[in-house]
């Protein structure tokens, strides 16, 4: 797996524009530090809660490109709301498995469908285009630093 972290976005409230962070430390349990999840302020917040899948969230760099081609848009990573944006690596194959990224070690639980949320902010297509494609929800197994340009790797 050649993948890589091409940024890493955050916000501190649900609703607010997402931003680059320089370097984001993963806490288990809580999310990056800084961000809604991590305070528990996410528009999902509560629903999540009892899954425990709410602590990152990871996209594809190359999935949102292609949305943008099929769409005939020319959206940023920030608004598709995910908060590590890769390249080089499928996701989807991460779903049950242990990855690193920088010095923190994550668990792949599930895909990060699109939702009747982000269809709101993006537009009808997000829900076609992008099923199966909008990304992956993991857990923190073990904290650590992230930052543009760590490489991703299976445990």
């Amino acid at each position: 797996m050649n993948g890589k972290v091409e940024r890493v976005l955050i916000c501190k409230e649900a609703g607010e524009d997402l931003y680059e962070i320089e370097k984001a430390s993963l806490v288990p349990g809580k999310g990056i530090e800084g961000d809604r999840y991590y305070f528990k302020a996410g528009t999902f917040s509560d629903a999540l809660a009892e899954k425990g899948d709410f602590e990152v969230t990871l996209i594809e760099q190359e999935e949102i490109e292609g949305f943008n081609v099929k769409a005939g848009l020319n959206y940023i990573p920030e608004m598709f709301r995910r908060n590590i944006v890769t390249s080089g690596v499928s996701l989807n194959e991460l779903v049950g498995k242990q990855f690193y990224i920088g010095s923190a070690k994550l668990e792949g639980i599930r895909l990060c469908e699109p939702c009747a949320y982000l269809e709101k902010l993006l537009g009808k297509e997000v829900m076609s285009l992008m099923v199966h494609k909008a990304g992956l929800r993991a857990v923190i197994k073990n904290g650590g630093i992230v930052v543009a340009g760590n490489g991703i790797s299976k445990c």
